[in-house]
């Protein structure tokens, strides 16, 4: 095993494959690593709100590494508006470069997701490298999985209040409705359109590939979601992971209350209350049993 520095928080560039540079942090393990984390990251949620993760990983012995994508916190261009990229950019570009930069072949490497860092598994070119993934908060993004008044209010959000803000400012305001990160135009024409459908991409007749796609994905997958995360319910959870159809999927449903970790919600998950989550994700972790490289045994 490798031995690495007790230091924590050490800003790097990521250079993603088509040539962009990415803002990251890498979280060096406390004394021996005994394995690696890639943090993907929420939509619109910078890489800062999960540090306390990354150092709670970091003092059992887990190096992390944390990382903007592409038009976001240190990897945002100075002007949003005319920036273009897609959304699926994410995964399979900026994700894909922490994944590579991260796995070495020495030990395990593992990916938290969280929310889109759920969706971006399927999409990274390097999945095999992983050797296991916790997912926090996946959803299918429709508004109809969610209960009332946030269904009414997510669809006047995407059909009435979103769209005039866009067109008024070149790229999505969110922070104007202290919801995240501004956003990409382009982030926003995708997320928008996919997020009409129960199934999000994999019910658009233009994206019929990526069924095929995240069919591919062999990875041991966790999809642990709060019962009071109104965005992301255990039954948008199941609309959207269902396409991981060959990994072996477990569904944890969290009762946030009853387990003694208060109000969980969409952001919870990383917050400092949610400590007993961050321990089970790791002590799942260490029961996998994969070899460092990712590649389960047959």
């Amino acid at each position: 095993m490798n031995t690495v520095n007790a230091a924590s928080g050490q800003p790097l560039t990521l250079l993603a494959q088509d040539g962009y540079r990415l803002g990251a942090t890498l979280h060096p393990a406390q004394g021996e690593e005994t394995a690696r984390i890639v943090v993907g990251s929420a939509t619109g949620v910078p890489q800062g709100f999960y540090r306390r993760f990354a150092e709670f990983a970091g003092a059992r012995g887990y190096t992390v590494l944390t990382m903007d994508y592409r038009g976001v916190g240190t990897s945002r261009p100075a002007s949003l508006k005319g920036f273009a990229m897609r959304f699926l950019d994410w995964g399979t570009q900026d994700l894909a470069a922490a994944v590579a930069h991260m796995a070495d072949g020495e030990v395990p490497l593992y990916l938290v997701g969280h929310s889109f860092g759920g969706h971006a598994l399927g999409l990274l070119p390097n999945h095999e490298r992983l050797a296991g993934a916790y997912l926090f908060g996946v959803g299918a993004g429709w508004h109809g999985w969610m209960p009332q008044p946030e269904r009414t209010r997510i669809w006047l959000a995407w059909n009435v209040l979103l769209p005039m803000l866009t067109r008024w400012k070149g790229y999505m305001p969110w922070k104007l409705l202290g919801a995240g990160e501004d956003l990409p135009l382009g982030v926003y024409r995708d997320w928008r359109r996919w997020c009409g459908f129960p199934h999000y991409f994999f019910d658009d007749p233009a994206m019929a590939h990526m069924a095929d796609v995240y069919a591919r994905v062999r990875t041991p997958i966790v999809a642990a979601n709060a019962k009071d995360d109104l965005w992301a319910l255990p039954r948008s959870r199941d609309a959207f992971v269902g396409g991981y159809r060959h990994a072996p999927l477990e569904r944890r449903d969290i009762d946030a209350k009853a387990e003694g970790l208060g109000s969980l919600g969409h952001m919870g998950y990383f917050r400092q209350h949610a400590q007993p989550l961050w321990e089970e994700a790791l002590a799942w972790f260490g029961t996998l049993g994969a070899n460092p490289a990712g590649q389960r045994a047959a």
